[in-house]
């Protein structure tokens, strides 16, 4: 054991080496962000300067110190920080030149990707606490303001009522202490307000605005000439029957031009799943979003290390994560620091969330979440755009002759999204599912949902076309039909319910079934021979639990992602019935549950069967003898 202690020792010490060999230094310039080049400037030495400014014909070793500074503040954003930047010094004694630590600088390297590439900078950044996010954003912003942009109006929307306050300090402090010697303006710099605003600050020799609002009072973010929008901890903003989230964002993000230099930095711990900032930082891990994902671990945070004084008691203390941190080539001070703060907390899942390790378990669902979190991001794998996008059409939209002459139109803002187009050649019985779950008829309603699985590996049924959206219900039918008559006359279950509820209010539900069965013959069916399937406590009960062992076994695969968004937020409530997360939708989750139960019961009959057949195999010699 003494041996196994001093091997964890020595491995110990070379991992806090490797994370000590950081030669960080601004001032010179190395391990700084981009391509450098060591240049030797009089009475400097050497220092690390950016390609871009080396190589520019205005740059000479031989140039004054203050028009090098000059010139490097357009190319080395790091520089600027440490010379024009000052910040509180959290430990006391006054301000101190700001100098980027290792998650700012992972940051930065993303902003400088798309800005050196003459492209809009746009990121999303999943993050742990205390590194200094805001401040590495908005310092971002103000550099672009100072150095390389007048009239670029900037907004600030964070959760908290003081954003305001808190951003004109920054902003006061760079600007009372900024250099005579560096600011072009005759002006002297300064941060005013704009016709007596609390809101609105112009940088007085910039003409540039900064505009603040807090997520409560969203109706600012509107309607204003800006270029650069910093979000920040979105997945807590308020949702209101006026306002949402995702409204304001779009509208803010819309209002900002593609041209170089715009920004849109969206920035948040996490708060749970399904929320805006949850699904567009999905979309964004996936390539399907205009912004790139930044996550930043706890441990990537210098702060987050604690010194072990006796090291044999702490690892005889680890747990099973724990040691999977030690695995994973984490040091035992920041083990440490782990070990002592999860004790702040009521449960891991909580530490989690805001310390997070990795972008996963950022995200927990609520406790009562019915499908797993670790299952539903397995499925995410085999997520992908459609290869079509479109509508079906036929000789009519209803009746009988809309199942005559179906063909597919190519349409970009159609509802219908096909991976896979019907396989005729083959000749497998019941190869193709469709599924229905009706939902209503205007745009803030429910969506209707038409799901299409192919059964070629029994075992394991594949989601190949999905049509969402809103439409009345006698077309829904009949759509779905065409759907499933283009599939090889595929099995059609339609959830029944509401147009069952139609027939007791007077409307005309039930006859459209009907009419639909006598015309699709290979329309579900349920034991008392009426079309349609009923969803009451016990059918719902049963088909979600199937859906749910079908997602725990990853037996089926997905192809669209918002149908795992909508199953994270699926849970069962208080008083055991199942249903979306308040606020969230749960209709293409049923579709599955219906789809892939009948799925699973097919294949049940099927090997059924075929044991039935082996066992008659093994009868027939004995009957002939």
């Amino acid at each position: 054991m003494k041996i196994e202690i001093d091997d964890i020792k020595a491995e110990n010490k070379r991992r806090n080496k490797l994370l000590k060999c950081d030669d960080y230094d601004p001032e010179i310039g190395t391990g700084c962000n981009g391509s450098r080049l060591t240049t030797f400037i009089p009475n400097h030495g050497n220092l690390y300067l950016p390609r871009e400014m080396v190589e520019n014909s205005a740059f000479k070793p031989q140039m004054s110190w203050n028009e090098l500074c000059q010139l490097r503040f357009k190319y080395d954003f790091e520089y600027w920080c440490y010379a024009c930047v000052p910040i509180k010094d959290k430990s006391g004694g006054g301000l101190i030149p700001f100098i980027l630590n290792s998650a700012q600088r992972k940051v930065l390297s993303v902003f400088e990707t798309s800005r050196l590439s003459g492209k809009p900078i746009r990121a999303i950044i999943l993050k742990a606490r205390q590194w200094g996010c805001s401040t590495m954003v908005q310092t971002y912003m103000a550099w672009i303001q100072i150095i390389h942009r007048e009239y670029w109006n900037s907004l600030i929307c964070a959760q908290v009522k003081d954003t305001s306050r808190i951003i004109k300090a920054m902003y006061e402090r760079i600007l009372a202490n900024y250099s005579p010697d560096y600011w072009a303006d005759d002006k002297k710099p300064r941060l005013k307000s704009v016709g007596g605003s609390s809101n609105i600050f112009e940088i007085e020799g910039r003409n540039s605005n900064i505009i603040t609002c807090s997520s409560l009072t969203q109706e600012n973010a509107r309607g204003n000439d800006i270029s650069m929008a910093h979000l920040s901890e979105v997945a807590f903003w308020k949702s209101s029957p006026r306002m949402q989230p995702e409204s304001v964002i779009k509208a803010v993000c819309a209002s900002i031009t593609l041209d170089e230099l715009t920004f849109v930095a969206v920035e948040s711990t996490a708060n749970g799943v399904g929320n805006y900032f949850h699904t567009e930082w999905l979309k964004a891990s996936a390539g399907l979003s205009d912004k790139s994902p930044i996550f930043v671990a706890w441990h990537e945070i210098e702060i987050y290390r604690h010194e072990v004084k006796n090291v044999e008691k702490l690892w005889h203390e680890m747990d099973r994560y724990e040691r999977e941190l030690w695995n994973d080539g984490l040091t035992l001070e920041q083990i440490n620091w782990y070990h002592l703060k999860r004790k702040e907390y009521n449960s891991h899942v909580a530490m989690m969330a805001e310390y997070p390790t990795d972008a996963i378990e950022a995200f927990n669902a609520t406790q009562n979440s019915v499908f797993s979190k670790s299952s539903i991001d397995q499925l995410r794998t085999h997520c992908k755009a459609p290869s079509e996008i479109g509508e079906l059409q036929g000789n009519a939209e209803i009746g009988p002759y809309a199942l005559c002459g179906v063909h597919f139109v190519a349409d970009t803002l159609g509802n219908l999204k096909i991976w896979q187009r019907p396989d005729a050649a083959n000749e497998m019985r019941r190869r193709y599912v469709v599924a229905v779950d009706i939902g209503g008829r205007s745009d803030k309603s429910d969506y209707s949902v038409i799901a299409v699985f192919d059964r070629i590996n029994p075992d394991c049924p594949e989601l190949v076309a999905q049509w969402r959206g809103h439409v009345d219900h006698d077309i829904l039918a009949w759509k779905a039909a065409m759907i499933a008559q283009w599939y090889c006359k595929a099995t059609l279950i339609i959830e029944s319910n509401t147009l069952e509820t139609e027939r007791t209010e007077g409307d005309h539900g039930e006859f459209i079934l009907h009419e639909l069965a006598r015309n699709y013959r290979n329309l579900y069916r349920r034991d008392n021979d009426q079309p349609g399937f009923h969803t009451n406590r016990a059918t719902k009960t049963m088909i979600i639990n199937s859906l749910r062992g079908i997602i725990r076994e990853q037996s089926y695969i997905e192809r669209d992602s918002d149908a795992l968004n909508e199953a994270v937020v699926y849970e069962q409530k208080p008083q055991g019935s199942f249903g979306a997360k308040e606020g969230f939708h749960d209709d293409i989750v049923i579709t599955r549950a219906l789809a892939l139960s009948h799925c699973r019961d097919l294949r049940l009959t099927e090997l059924c069967r075929l044991s039935k057949a082996e066992s008659l195999r093994e009868l027939l010699p004995a009957r002939r003898l």
